[in-house]
């Protein structure tokens, strides 16, 4: 077995496998194996194959990595004087994003690549082994052509999100920046992108709008996500479900056709604590949305102005916390949830010949990272097989 390592005495397996029963297809006491990049062996510890190196996790957990389906990591600048008014009161709009357009189109393109790496380390040091980069801090054809390229550098889940807000100088002829958005702009785009997006909410597009960005975007090959109902009661999620988007964003504010709507599709709820953390907004109710059978993904929208953190775990913690979440329910959002909201089957599960996307706790149960939140317990990750984090 060329290269492989062994990861022992792992108290706590959390496959997300369909074939194991019971919640997160648990699998106590194990050993797996590791060799080009796949599980190759998973089994009794006992009966562990012979392997190159040995890692001993005397008891711990071991999850599949989380999948990061929404971040916005392409920007310059800080808005940390935005937040602290937040806190001290102010109601947020979307057109604080316009700050960072602002930062982003005045930085050049290593400023620009380094602060969207030192972010992209973050996240895999904090157990995102799959995780999707959008574009939306640039608004011009030449800012948004470099962000997706420089995101293109990091993920293959890149997201082409020139309908983010109208910026100022396009105030008074949206239907100019729609046209710049449908044709030039995403022209220079989409052979470094999988997605289009588009933020259908207030303060950013309406309806016909959204629809007019998504179509454009599927006539060139790209598949539609949305930012649907986050800061009011509106069209989002319907538009999403419409246009076959494969994750509405947000669900903040649902009516019950909306929930129904998403129950009978494809089209995964992708849930955002982190905004609503750092909005003082209310939470969306998970609850609601897993007891009618809509698909819930979790991710951390990690962005400068609404959600700057990289902490999948403390997206588990509110959930479980604010969304009225299991901890179970939470890591499933994280993994497979994630995997769902980006059309992937590879990735969110520890499954014998399946990527080696891994993460070892310091703890003994996944339940820990809701538990003990706040604290990093995020031991070693490895990503394809190849360690990004490892502890001494």
């Amino acid at each position: 077995m060329p290269d492989a390592l062994s990861l022992d005495n792992i108290g706590e397996l959390v496959t997300n496998d369909p074939d194991v029963p019971g919640e997160l297809g648990i699998r106590n006491d194990v050993s797996l194996v590791v060799a080009e990049g796949r599980v190759v062996w998973i089994g009794p510890t006992a009966e562990a194959p012979p392997a190159d190196a040995r890692i001993d996790c005397d008891g711990a957990a071991v999850l599949p990595g989380f999948v990061d389906s929404h971040s916005h990591i392409v920007f310059a600048g800080d808005r940390s004087a935005e937040f602290a008014a937040r806190m001290a009161g102010e109601s947020y709009a979307a057109g604080g994003i316009r700050t960072t357009v602002a930062a982003t189109r005045a930085a050049d393109d290593g400023t620009l690549a380094a602060n969207t790496q030192r972010l992209a380390a973050e996240l895999a040091r904090s157990g995102a082994t799959t995780f999707e980069i959008k574009s939306g801090y640039g608004l011009t054809v030449e800012d948004e052509r470099r962000s997706v390229a420089i995101a293109r550098g990091i993920t293959d889940e890149v997201t082409f999100l020139g309908a983010h807000v109208v910026p100022p100088d396009f105030t008074g002829d949206r239907n100019g920046y729609l046209d710049l958005v449908c044709g030039p702009m995403l022209d220079a785009c989409k052979d470094s992108v999988r997605w289009i997006d588009v933020f259908c909410d207030r303060g950013a597009f309406d309806a016909d709008e959204s629809r007019e960005v998504l179509r454009a975007g599927l006539r060139a090959g790209l598949t539609p996500r949305v930012h649907a109902n986050q800061l009011q009661h509106g069209p989002g999620v319907s538009v999403a479900v419409e246009m076959g988007a494969a994750s509405a964003d947000h669900c903040t504010h649902l009516t019950a056709a909306d929930v129904a709507a998403l129950a009978d599709s494809d089209t995964v709820a992708t849930l955002l604590p982190g905004a609503e953390f750092s909005t003082r907004s209310a939470y969306p109710d998970a609850r609601r949305l897993i007891d009618a059978g809509v698909t819930v993904a979790l991710a951390t929208d990690c962005n400068p102005g609404t959600s700057y953190t990289t902490s999948m775990s403390f997206c588990i913690a509110l959930a479980v916390r604010e969304m009225h979440m299991t901890v179970g329910e939470a890591v499933t959002a994280a993994t497979v949830g994630g995997a769902a909201a980006l059309r992937r089957d590879d990735v969110g599960r520890i499954v014998t010949g399946g990527q080696a996307d891994l993460l070892l706790l310091d703890a003994p149960s996944y339940i820990h990272l809701a538990y003990r939140p706040g604290v990093d317990l995020i031991s070693q990750v490895w990503a394809r097989g190849v360690a990004v984090r490892s502890r001494p």
